[in-house]
């Protein structure tokens, strides 16, 4: 059937496009038919047809004719009556969003009672929304030393009451829980504050329907529609960068809203004044409020992560066991982000179902083998540098810029001591991680450093205590 084989082209397709174009612009397209080498597709709005036409219709046929379907050319068509997204499997009562951004409550449940982009009559298709995901909850977040500052921001902000620091701006690296904290803010307002109007969006959603209304003369209604929200939460604002259209149109949306004490949530993968390509104006408005950084998570955290998801596995694979020394033992081996963690349990949990084995220590050894390789990762000079940045305060591109004074100095020269310690990389090309600058300078900085540590007891502190963070 056609419509199967597109399915598995357009999960090729997701690689080849990038999850973000993927999930805005590729997902939501539906083969009718294909005849006569045309492919019919249904698609939300004219304007998406026409977008998707120009930007990913070559691509498409590409990749539709490698797979083996005869397609010359792709067609586009709104049908007459749209149906809604269905809520995702799995969780019936999530809040879905139809094909437009527009939300729409789910099923029965909490979905129904709450969504992002909802008035106060749980339902206004005038505001832009995306979908919350039911599992993302204050109560199923796990609470560290790395996200504890992040957690009681968060927390704080979906109480509802007045504005405490207007953003707040959350940043950290993949998996490591913004978008979790994200949807659990706009849960806890909905349930805090249902009369109030909260919008939970990605910035390519932002983007899509900036453009949209830029294409269809709809300037003022979009205007309209975001500045006339109480909440506004954009995650992943690093996509901005270099779209200085959508900048200059968040900047007026953010001004107009913080005018009006409206709470603002923002989330990227770095500092506002680290996302490249983004004007300075944006990136002092970003950093107005509260700014936290989600750090990586330690041992403690990662156990307290596989015992809450142990938990919840048990009830789903047949209450398979898993024993305190084997969470153990994953949380030492496995260090990377919180999805690694939970993809690891998974496997544990399904393998063990499957072939009805007991979970132990070998069992898990065999069943992640590709996994535990590779959490057998070198440190990088990139880490070195991010890590010894956050405990200065200092930016990474001051650390790698010209600056030489002394506030910027002394890190750099703690980085290039820790890289040269703790890395097999050349003096060159330490040198070269550090703006190009020459191996003398690498070694003077060693040497340095080497020296001060004998008679500042403080600076040794230091040094010590990210050698022992960057080995954990």
């Amino acid at each position: 059937m056609p419509q199967e084989r597109w399915g598995q082209v357009s999960e090729t397709l997701r690689t080849t496009v990038g999850h973000n174009n993927y999930k805005t612009w590729i997902e939501p397209l539906k083969l009718s038919s294909l005849e006569d080498g045309v492919a019919h597709f249904d698609v939300p709005t004219n304007f998406f047809g026409n977008w998707v036409s120009r930007n990913f219709s070559d691509t498409i046929v590409k990749h539709m004719s490698r797979d083996g379907l005869q397609v010359r050319r792709l067609e586009f068509r709104v049908p007459s009556a749209r149906p809604r997204m269905q809520p995702t499997a799995g969780a019936p009562d999530r809040v879905a969003a139809s094909a437009d951004g527009t939300s729409q409550a789910g099923s029965a449940g909490r979905g129904a009672a709450s969504g992002s982009g909802t008035g106060q009559d749980g339902g206004d298709d005038d505001l832009p929304g995306a979908s919350l995901d039911e599992r993302f909850t204050f109560e199923s977040f796990v609470v560290g030393k790395p996200n504890q500052l992040a957690y009681t921001a968060a927390r704080r902000v979906s109480e509802g009451g007045p504005l405490t620091f207007n953003p707040l701006f959350l940043y950290g690296g993949s998996g490591l829980g913004k978008t979790h904290l994200m949807h659990a803010i706009a849960w806890a307002l909905k349930e805090n504050c249902p009369e109030k109007k909260v919008v939970y969006l990605s910035s390519d959603q932002f983007m899509y329907r900036f453009v949209r209304a830029l294409r269809e003369d709809g300037m003022h209604e979009f205007k309209e529609a975001f500045r006339s929200v109480d909440v506004l939460m954009v995650d992943d604002v690093q996509f901005f960068a270099g779209k200085n259209s959508t900048q200059e149109e968040f900047f007026h949306t953010f001004n107009a809203l913080s005018d009006q004490g409206k709470q603002i949530v923002i989330s990227a993968d770095r500092a506002p004044h680290d996302i490249k390509k983004i004007e300075d104006r944006i990136a002092s408005r970003l950093a107005s409020g509260l700014v936290v950084d989600l750090h990586p998570t330690d041992y403690e955290l990662r156990l307290g992560i596989l015992q809450q998801k142990a938990d919840f596995y048990r009830g789903h694979y047949g209450n398979l066991e898993i024993s305190k020394h084997v969470l153990e033992f994953l949380a030492h081996r496995i260090t990377g982000n919180v999805r690694t963690l939970e993809g690891a349990l998974t496997r544990i949990f399904a393998f063990g179902n499957l072939v009805g084995r007991e979970v132990t220590l070998d069992m898990v050894q065999e069943c992640l083998a590709d996994l535990l390789r590779a959490s057998e990762r070198k440190l990088t000079i990139e880490e070195i540098q991010r890590r010894v940045c956050e405990h200065y305060n200092v930016r990474i591109s001051d650390m790698t810029g010209p600056k030489r004074h002394r506030t910027i100095a002394r890190p750099r020269q703690v980085a290039m001591f820790l890289a040269k310690g703790l890395t097999s990389r050349s003096l060159p090309e330490i040198g070269r991680r550090f703006g190009n600058r020459d191996h003398t300078t690498v070694l003077y900085a060693v040497r340095k450093i080497e020296e001060m540590m004998q008679t500042d007891s403080g600076l040794a502190d230091d040094v010590e205590m990210l050698k022992r963070m960057l080995e954990a």
